[in-house]
């Protein structure tokens, strides 16, 4: 993913300042006039995460496997006046698919008699599982319907990922499905988040900001 953000910032005709595995060692004068792009592990945000507050001008979270500390992270970020962005999948498109799931998933609570399920599928070398994406799924599917889905996980080869939501009915089956062919739209998608940190304050996530205009 690093390779890829840096990749998708040269498109954009954007420098980037450097590239660390051990981010407390980042030039700390530098890094106040950078939007650090965080894709690590679990592990790895959990341990920066103070440093990353405290030394950079913002900070683009797409590292999933945090969430049993979010609160304590935003309240941190929240206490230094760091921006920060964060989001289970950066991809656009994933964005509008979970928007259209939100939208299904409240219409058929009225309705009544659907159970919902997801799938996820991503390469092997994937640590955490269910994914985030898939987390964050769930998560709009019981705040609509008030039923918790069922999720299944699958390691397999070098896929980027998908992500499957279904609705089992008794007369009928609905099912949305998002495919990423390559992980570059993360890339892509971050890079957009780390150009919309730009005059932002608190901490959001990038679902929020993207369809901030369309919610109005």
């Amino acid at each position: 993913m690093g390779h890829m953000v840096e990749a998708a910032l040269k498109e954009k005709g954007i420098t980037c300042a450097g590239a660390s595995e051990d981010i407390a060692s980042f030039d700390k004068e530098l890094a106040k006039e950078c939007v650090c792009i965080d894709f690590t592990c679990p592990d790895a945000f959990k341990a920066n995460y103070k440093v990353l507050a405290e030394n950079f001008k913002a900070v683009v979270v797409g590292t999933t496997g945090w969430n049993d500390i979010k609160d304590e992270v935003v309240a941190y970020f929240e206490k230094c006046g760091t921006p920060m962005i964060f989001s289970s999948n950066f991809s656009v498109g994933v964005n509008v698919f979970t928007a259209a799931v939100e939208v299904i998933a409240r219409s058929l609570a009225k309705a009544g008699g659907y159970a919902p399920y997801i799938v996820e599928k991503h390469h092997i070398h994937k640590l955490d599982a269910p994914s985030g994406t898939a987390k964050s799924l769930a998560g709009v599917v019981e705040e609509q319907m008030g039923l918790k889905p069922d999720v299944a996980s699958i390691r397999v080869a070098e896929l980027a990922g998908t992500h499957t939501v279904g609705f089992e009915g008794t007369c009928d089956r609905i099912t949305l499905e998002h495919e990423a062919f390559s992980r570059k739209g993360f890339a892509e998608g971050a890079v957009v988040a780390a150009l919309m940190t730009e005059g932002l304050t608190g901490v959001h996530e990038f679902k929020e900001l993207f369809f901030k205009e369309e919610k109005q």
